[in-house]
Order: C-alpha cells, then sequence, then structure tokens
C-alpha cells in the first residue's frame, strides 16, 4: 500500500535518550500523516550507562553507541547529521550550523548537557569534557593507544561521576599493563555530595584501595597542555585532564526565549516548555513540578509519556502526565567488575551488583539491536511470476536503481544513428559531443531515486552525480535543468521540499560554474530528483584512446551500492556502526570531483566515472572501446570503510548480480567480499582514468595533495578486452 502523504512536521532535535526511546515506539506506532525528523551531527549517540563500563575496558565502543541512523530507518524518519544552534519560534524553524533551517510543526529537544570548564583558562585546548559523551569516548581510546608506562590522569569533580570515571581509568590503564597516576580534584568540602553515608564510604575505601589521590576543597585555576594549576599557584602535572564538574546547559538555549531555570528548560508534567510547539525532555529539561536531578534514569522514564503526548498533540487527544520517582537505585562501577549501590541511605557493594548493573544496560541496549519488523500481508490471488519479484530484494536508490546493462544495450540497440552533422557522438560514451562554434559542447542527462528522505542532501549528491558525466569527458560545466518528482504530501512542505532540492542544487553548479536555468516538477509516488547537464570543451576524453601500458587510476574507493543497501536493509552487523559507515559514505558523495576531473584530463588518454555498472562494468566499456585489456590488482583497489565487511555480511546492491553477470563472463576473478565490490554500482563514484605510465606517479602525487584518496589499481595490456585480478 502506498504511503499516507505527510502534512505535520515533527522535528526531534538531539539524539537523547528519551528521543531514542521515542523513535522506537514510532517505528512500531507511526502517526499518520506525521513527517519526523531527527537532527543530530553525529549519526551514533552513546548511552550513558555503559560508559564507564567502556572505559574501564569492559565494553567495546559499538556496544555502547545507538545507531541513530538504522533507528530512524526504523522509525520511518528523515536525518539530519547537523548541530542545532538556535530555533526561530515565529517561524518555527530549527536553525542549524551547516545548512538552512527547517521547518516543524512540533519540536522536541533532547540534547543532553555539557560538563566542560568554560570558565577556566585552557581547559577547551587541553582538558576533555565527559559529555558529550561521544568525543570523550574517542579522546580516551587514542590516549590509552599511546601507551605510557606512567600516565597521569586529573579528573576535575568529585561527584560519583568523576569519581566512577577515575576509577574506571585506573582499572584500564593497569589493565595495560602500565603504573597511572590518578588525581581527583573536588573544589566542595568533601567529595560525592548527593550520595548516602554509607555509599560514600564505600566509593571513598575503593578511592584509597586504587590508590586514586583525592583533593578536597580545591579549584582547577588554569589547565595546561601539561598540567593543571590549582589554586594558590600548585601545579599538578597531567596527560589527560578529564571535566566532570558538573551539569552546563547547552549555551543556545539561552536564546530560544523559553522559559528557563539555571539555562535549562522549563517543563511541566506534560513535558511541553513554555511554547506549546516545543516538548523538552532528558537532562537539558527542568521539571518544574518535580526538580531531580540530571540522571540518564529520568530521560528513560520520560520516554513514553513523550511519545504519547507528542502524538496526541500532533493529532488531538488528552495528554499523560509524567510523575517521577522520589528516589532511584544509583549503581556506581568501581573500575573492576564491581560497583556501589547507593538508595535510601544503604551502602551495598560487590561483584553480584555489577552483574546486576550489566544486565541492565544490556538489556537497555538490546532494544537497538533488532527492531521487530513491519509485516505486509501479500495479496490473496495474483498472476503468475508476481511472486518471484515481490520475493526478491526491494529496489536500492541512487545508482542501484539503474537498469542493468543487458536491458539498456537491448533498448539502445533500437536507437538510430545521429544524422546531424553538429552530432559527434551519441550514445555509449558518458555525454553525447556536439559541435559548438569553434568547439565542443557535450550534454549529459542523469537521474537517481532518493535513498536518503534528506531532499537538500539528495539534490546535493545528485547535482554532483549528474556533473560526472561532464567533468568525465573533460569538459568545464554550462548549465543545468532540473527534473524533480516529489512525494504527495501538503502542499507547503511539497514547496519547502522543492525550494530545498533547487537550492541545494544551484549551490553546486554554481561552485562548479554552471548555472540553472529550469527545468520541470511532476508529483508520484516518490523523491526523484534528476539534472540533464551541458559543458563546454575544446577536446573531450572518451572512453577509447587507451593504450597498451597505460597506467589505470581510481580516484574514489568504491562500496557505496553496498553501503546504501546495507542501510535500507537495517540489519546489524557485528564490529560495525552502520550509521558511522553510512556518514562517511555520504561525505564522499558530496565531495565534488571537478578538480580531479582538470588534474586527470591533462594526462588521461580515456576516462570515464564510475557509477551504476560498477568499477568492472565501465572499466570494460573503456577496454571495447579502445581494444586491449587489463591487469586489475584487488588489493590497490580503494574501498570506502566498512564497505568490505558489509559484503562479506552478504549485502549488496539490488543491481550488483546483474553488474557480475554482465562483466564477469570477460574476467579473471578471484572469489571474496573484495572482489564482489568490484560490481557494487557507485552513486557520485570516482574517476577512473587510463594515463601514460611516466605521468602516473605525479598526477598520484597531486590528487592526493588535493584531498583525493586516488590509487594505482592497475595498467592495461595487450589483448581482447578481458579484466585479470590478482588478490
Amino acid at each position: 500500500m502506498q504511503a499516507l502523504p505527510p502534512v505535520r512536521d515533527l522535528v526531534l532535535i538531539g539524539g537523547g535518550h528519551a528521543h531514542a526511546l521515542v523513535l522506537r515506539q514510532w517505528g512500531m506506532r507511526p502517526l499518520a500523516g506525521v513527517r519526523v525528523t531527527v537532527v543530530d551531527p553525529n549519526p551514533v549517540a552513546p548511552y550513558t550507562g555503559m560508559l564507564p563500563g567502556h572505559i574501564a575496558g569492559h565494553y567495546a565502543r559499538e556496544e555502547m553507541m545507538i545507531d541513530l541512523v538504522r533507528l530512524a530507518r526504523h522509525a520511518g524518519a528523515r536525518v539530519i547529521l547537523d548541530r542545532a544552534v538556535g530555533i526561530d519560534r515565529q517561524a518555527r524553524r530549527v536553525l542549524l550550523a551547516g545548512r538552512p533551517p527547517i521547518a516543524y510543526d512540533l519540536a522536541s529537544i533532547d540534547i543532553g548537557i555539557a560538563s566542560g570548564l568554560p570558565g577556566v583558562p585552557g581547559a577547551a585546548e587541553h582538558a576533555v569534557a565527559a559529555k558529550p559523551l561521544g568525543a570523550y569516548a574517542e579522546r580516551w581510546a587514542a590516549f590509552v593507544a599511546r601507551r605510557l608506562p606512567r600516565p597521569r590522569i586529573v579528573v576535575v569533580g568529585g561527584g560519583a561521576g568523576g569519581v566512577e570515571l577515575a576509577m574506571a581509568s585506573a582499572h584500564r590503564l593497569r589493565g595495560e599493563g602500565a603504573e597511572p597516576e590518578v588525581t581527583v580534584l573536588e573544589s566542595g568540602p568533601a567529595a560525592l555530595p548527593g550520595l548516602g553515608d554509607g555509599a560514600r564510604r564505600a566509593l571513598l575505601g575503593r578511592l584509597e584501595r586504587m590508590g586514586i589521590r583525592l583533593l578536597t576543597g580545591t579549584t582547577a585555576e588554569r589547565i595546561e597542555v601539561d598540567g593543571v594549576v590549582l589554586d594558590g599557584n600548585r601545579r599538578l602535572p597531567a596527560d589527560f585532564v578529564l571535566s566532570v564538574a558538573g551539569a552546563q546547559p547547552q549555551g543556545w538555549l539561552a536564546g530560544t526565549g523559553l522559559q528557563l531555570h539555571d539555562g535549562f528548560i522549563v517543563v511541566g508534567p506534560t513535558l511541553r516548555s513554555s511554547d506549546p510547539a516545543i516538548f523538552a525532555a532528558g537532562d537539558c529539561a527542568h521539571l518544574a513540578h518535580a526538580p531531580r536531578p540530571k540522571a540518564g534514569v529520568f530521560a528513560v522514564r520520560e520516554a513514553p509519556v513523550l511519545f504519547h503526548n507528542l502524538q496526541a498533540a500532533l493529532a488531538g487527544g488528552r495528554m499523560h502526565a509524567y510523575r517521577p520517582q522520589r528516589d532511584y537505585l544509583k549503581l556506581i562501577s568501581c573500575g573492576g567488575r564491581a560497583a556501589v549501590a547507593d538508595k535510601f541511605g544503604l551502602r551495598l557493594e560487590g561483584a553480584w551488583l555489577w552483574r546486576w548493573k550489566d544486565r541492565i544496560d544490556r538489556a537497555f541496549m538490546e532494544k537497538f539491536r533488532d527492531y521487530p519488523g513491519m509485516a505486509v500481508a501479500p495479496p490473496s490471488r495474483m498472476a503468475e511470476g508476481l511472486d518471484e519479484i515481490l520475493s526478491g530484494q526491494p529496489l536500492c536508490g541512487g545508482c542501484g536503481a539503474k537498469l542493468a546493462a543487458g536491458g539498456l544495450e537491448v533498448a539502445l540497440a533500437e536507437v538510430p544513428a545521429p544524422r546531424r552533422p553538429d552530432v559527434v557522438s551519441g550514445p555509449g560514451d558518458d555525454a553525447a559531443v556536439l559541435r559548438s562554434g569553434s568547439g565542443l559542447q557535450v550534454l549529459t542527462t542523469d537521474h537517481l531515486r532518493a535513498f536518503t528522505q534528506d531532499a537538500r542532501l539528495m539534490a546535493s549528491i545528485a547535482a554532483l552525480h549528474a556533473l560526472g558525466d561532464v567533468w568525465a569527458m573533460g569538459a568545464a560545466p554550462q548549465v543545468a535543468l532540473a527534473q524533480v518528482i516529489l512525494p504527495r504530501m501538503a502542499p507547503r512542505m511539497q514547496a519547502g521540499m522543492l525550494s530545498e532540492v533547487m537550492a541545494s542544487a544551484a549551490e553546486v553548479f554554481s561552485a562548479a560554474g554552471a548555472d540553472v536555468v529550469g527545468g520541470h516538477s511532476s508529483v508520484g509516488a516518490e523523491l526523484t530528483i534528476g539534472f540533464t547537464v551541458t559543458g563546454l570543451a575544446e577536446r573531450v576524453i572518451g572512453k577509447g584512446g587507451a593504450r597498451p601500458g597505460d597506467v589505470l587510476i581510481l580516484t574514489r574507493p568504491l562500496g557505496s551500492g553496498t553501503i546504501l543497501a546495507a542501510e535500507m536493509a537495517g540489519r546489524p552487523v557485528p564490529g560495525l556502526l552502520l550509521g558511522e559507515v553510512v556518514a562517511g559514505c555520504l561525505a564522499q558523495m558530496q565531495r565534488p570531483g571537478g578538480a580531479a576531473a582538470q588534474l586527470l584530463s591533462t594526462a588521461a588518454r580515456a576516462m570515464t566515472d564510475v557509477t551504476g555498472f560498477g568499477l568492472a562494468g565501465h572499466l570494460l566499456e573503456m577496454l571495447a572501446a579502445s581494444g586491449c585489456a587489463a591487469r586489475l590488482r584487488l588489493d590497490a583497489v580503494p574501498l570506502l570503510p566498512g564497505a568490505e565487511a558489509l559484503a562479506a555480511a552478504g549485502h549488496a546492491s539490488s543491481l550488483a548480480p546483474a553488474n557480475r553477470a554482465a562483466a564477469a563472463p570477460r574476467m579473471d576473478l578471484p572469489e571474496g567480499a573484495r572482489a564482489a565490490l568490484l560490481f557494487d554500482p557507485q552513486t557520485a563514484g570516482g574517476f577512473l582514468a587510463a594515463v601514460p605510465a611516466e605521468a602516473a606517479e605525479a598526477l598520484l602525487a597531486r590528487l592526493q595533495a588535493s584531498g583525493d584518496p586516488a590509487a594505482r589499481i592497475g595498467e592495461l595490456v595487450e589483448g581482447r578486452p578481458w579484466i585479470s585480478v590478482s588478490a
């Protein structure tokens, strides 16, 4: 059944625990007519409960990360990987750091807190804040990898979080064979405020037994590259300074005009702020009706109420009230596999408490491993052959939705040869070539079925993809016409999406030296974006012209089709955070290729862009046009991070089997995931060029110096069109 058109926009600002649980629930109980967007600068979000265990070495990084990209796919939400920096409440727009604002009808904020030292000189440059957690985990991993024999750690903040992370740090470093010196600084008269006497005594005893020094009534006055200057001008040497100095609100909230308490958003029992169109949850919110300390347990328990109330606000209905518990069980890990519990002033400690905490944390993260699918019942009766199509892999987006080479060759065989004298070449090359005055004009068209709901991002990639054919011919882009199919939605949302597409495309073409001069739009089942592009050249570089002895240069790594197919499938892959793999892939696809093509065009005898038919298919086109063969070194072919692991796990684009069927009969090919990626369809892929051997090294050096991960992947040899691939 066709999806119902959206008429309202819900924007979730931040990927905190409450929002993660809302997205999980939304995937199981969506509200028809709502477009959900999650905005976060990172594709993954850390779970706070596992952070000390990760620092101590008990959990791998991927075990404590919630994959927001996979989660959004489950919820049917679009992801915008950017940082919110403000809200225009009058226009109902969320302001972003790296792109134009996005509209909302209803918004919710769950952006957590910071724990830095904003008033301490040198802290921003030389200290690490425990929150945001993701950056801290990365900095810590890099520090551990240095393997210092006597690392000196200073933790600024003697609350439960600081003490817990100090013990975790000491445990991890001792496990690595080091002899760490760990010091905890507490500005107050006593450490661990807010804990009961029993838990405090237990934790202080643990610190003493682990040799961790505790300095109370001590303030960090300045952070230097190799130490902390304390009050009284004392100096404490340090190799790693961690700030866990209390909860600080995100600074941009002050400019929203919302009612705040100490910088945090004031909400009532329904989690609604002073603006009825904005909700807030988690640590960034202040519960005016029942103030509580900043703790992840409240964000988790707010989630069901937030989910219900967001849907009630969008569809009409009675809202629920959130009533937080008066006290909650605090389980504080002690570096090793032991923990201390605090509730009602009792003292409990031991390995069994760590095992209990471990079960709680793993159970929470299990909610984000596998998501229940939405089964669609097949029709009771169907024509013969329909079941075969329905049982296949869902159609990929991007160049993975391209018609297979076999069907395309049959269709093109019916196209008559050009008769006009100003048509130099027609079908068969990357672009048609026309005579234009004393020079040449190239003409190409391309479109992509959307693989992301972010229309602005999709338009940017589609524009760069279309430009690839012009650049591959050695031409300078001239003009572009847009062809846009918009999905059904409320007229104002449709107009907004078209504006996003055209503005994003105009930026790309303008940067390439081309003008957008018009186009055509229509309404259809899904977002599809295409462009017809012209370019000008004194001479063009085709697929023919390569000679035996030429070197093959590939400017970009392969794997985008496999990565996008894996994201569509949404299944977890052990050892990988799919969201980070997808984010890396999208970043590459947004990189313009004009500069690389221009460098190659100074020496290339033949060139093409690597797109839908994969590296093998496009190389065979070059060989057929040039009348020679190629030797390819598989280990020299660059791959996107995560692509080989995904291929090994069985992920592949829906076009890959047809690409293999068309190319493999003309190849000597080893088996394995790496070889399979030679047939992977690329979207906004790199350029494949045949260059004289004597020019190859200098070209490679210039390409790599400009930021292109170009590689020499093989050479051309005498023979019929054939690819010999060595492992």
